[in-house]
C-alpha cells in the first residue's frame, strides 16, 4: 500500500520571503489560505494583471505587488515560491528556475513540479493541525479540516497554555520533564471508561 512520506513542517512565514507568481483566481486562492494561517508572512506577488479581490486580499496585508510579467530576476531574495499561473510554460520556468537557485517550488495543481503541497489547516488558538493528502486529493483534506474544526474545542488553547505554564515549574533534566509531561497529558489520549 503506497503511504504519505511527506515531512511536515511550520514554517514562520514573518521570517521568510514568499513569492506568489501570478495574479489570478487560484494565486488569490493561494495568498487567502497563506495569510488566513499565517497573516504576519511577508508576501509579494508578480502578475501582469491582479483581480480586484486579490488586490483587496493584499492590500489588507501589506503584499508588495510587481504588475509585470515573471522575470528569474523576482526570485532574489526570495525563500518560498508558489506558482499559480494558467500558463503552463510560465509555470515550468519558475520551477526550473527554482531549481537552479535551490528554492522551494509550488506549482499549482501540477504534483510533480511540487517541492512542497499546501494542505489543510486547522488552527485553534496555539493549536495547529496541517492535513495532507500526498497531493491526492485536496477536497478529502478540505473535509478532514472541516472534521477537526469541528472537534477540537475552543478552549484547547487554554489546555496549551496552562500545560506550558507547569512546564516551566519543572526541575531537572529535559528528560524529566518529558516523563513528567507525558504522565500529565496521557488523559487525553487514555480511553476514560
Amino acid at each position: 500500500m503506497e503511504r504519505n512520506n511527506l515531512y511536515p513542517i511550520f514554517l514562520k512565514t514573518s521570517q521568510l520571503h514568499i513569492l506568489i507568481v501570478g495574479g489570478g483566481y487560484v494565486a488569490e486562492e493561494k495568498l487567502h489560505f497563506l495569510l488566513k494561517s499565517s497573516p504576519d508572512a511577508r508576501v509579494t506577488m508578480v502578475a501582469p494583471f491582479f483581480r480586484p479581490e486579490t488586490s483587496r486580499i493584499a492590500d489588507r496585508h501589506q503584499v508588495r505587488r510587481i504588475k509585470e510579467p515573471y522575470h528569474p530576476e523576482h526570485l532574489d531574495g526570495q525563500h518560498l515560491v508558489i506558482a499559480t499561473t494558467d500558463d503552463p510554460q510560465v509555470n515550468l520556468q519558475v520551477y526550473n528556475d527554482c531549481r537552479q537557485r535551490h528554492l522551494l517550488v509550488n506549482v499549482a495543481d501540477n504534483p510533480p513540479l511540487c517541492d512542497f503541497y499546501m494542505g489543510g489547516i486547522v488552527t485553534k488558538g496555539h493549536v495547529k493541525v496541517a492535513i495532507s493528502t500526498n497531493g491526492k486529493s485536496p477536497t478529502t483534506a478540505k473535509r478532514l479540516r472541516q472534521f477537526f474544526e469541528a472537534i477540537l474545542p475552543e478552549d484547547i488553547s487554554l489546555l496549551v497554555q496552562n500545560l506550558h505554564a507547569y512546564r516551566k515549574t519543572l526541575g531537572g533534566s529535559f528528560e524529566d520533564k518529558v516523563v513528567k509531561m507525558n504522565e500529565i497529558t496521557r488523559p487525553l489520549v487514555e480511553d476514560q471508561t
